[in-house]
């Protein structure tokens, strides 16, 4: 690996996938089952009326969804690999956090896989493999956008690194904020007596979680491409 400008194996098109593939099979599930009159019209976004799993729980988006999501999974953990790589190319500290950085995005990865399998099968074993499985996915996901932004975070301040846009700070809030949205999840869902409210909170967390890790790996694919993060393959260089 290398961060030389003009290498011919650019890596930033893996983070674009990444973040945009599962992004896809998410809208093209949900506007799948609205014409399917699988579910009712709604913009799960405001109202928070279904969830990604509902929207591609049944027939053609359901197949649609997982051909997309399950390849999606080893795009990311890739992705999660490699930006530890990149990170410790521009001066990151390898002995820190960031060590942990491939492990969890693989662990990720996996919870993915587990997800996307096991999503519209019934049985109770198949539901629990499915709650924790998305649950586990989202959380390792978001360890690995902590990870990552705090390495960043040190070396924009070290000036080891110059970022677009001031992408350093914007990346730390964008995992502040995913923070917030979990933690509104976590906290408020209890104490609400409606059910109904509950639910779409719920779903509005999925979505918006989803969001959030999407818009992050489209973030590490500008990044890449603005560093010229990239590979030589079957070269003896490092």
């Amino acid at each position: 690996m290398n961060s030389a400008p003009g290498s011919a194996n650019l890596l930033w098109p893996l983070p674009l996938a990444a973040g945009l593939v599962p992004a896809v099979a998410a809208v093209l599930a949900l506007w799948l089952s609205i014409r399917l009159g699988l579910i009712p019209p709604c913009n799960p976004l405001l109202d928070g009326c279904i969830s990604i799993s509902r929207a591609a729980r049944h027939d053609l988006p359901n197949y649609i969804f997982r051909g997309l999501v399950l390849p999606s999974a080893v795009l990311q953990a890739l992705t999660w690999v490699l930006c530890a790589s990149w990170l410790k190319g521009m001066g990151g500290r390898a002995h820190g956090a960031l060590r942990f950085l491939p492990w969890l995005g693989v662990l990720a990865g996996v919870f993915l896989v587990l997800y996307g399998t096991f999503l519209g099968t019934e049985g109770q074993a198949y539901r629990w493999l499915r709650r924790y499985g998305v649950i586990l996915y989202f959380g390792l996901s978001y360890l690995c956008m902590l990870i990552a932004s705090g390495a960043l975070w040190r070396l924009a301040q070290a000036a080891r690194i110059r970022l677009p846009a001031r992408l350093d700070r914007w990346l730390v809030a964008l995992c502040a904020v995913t923070l917030a949205v979990g933690l509104a999840q976590a906290l408020v869902a209890p104490f609400l007596g409606n059910e109904e409210l509950k639910f779409r909170l719920e779903n509005l967390f999925e979505w918006y979680v989803a969001l959030g890790l999407t818009l992050y790996f489209l973030a590490l694919a500008w990044l890449w491409r603005h560093t010229g993060f990239s590979a030589r393959l079957g070269s003896g260089d490092g």
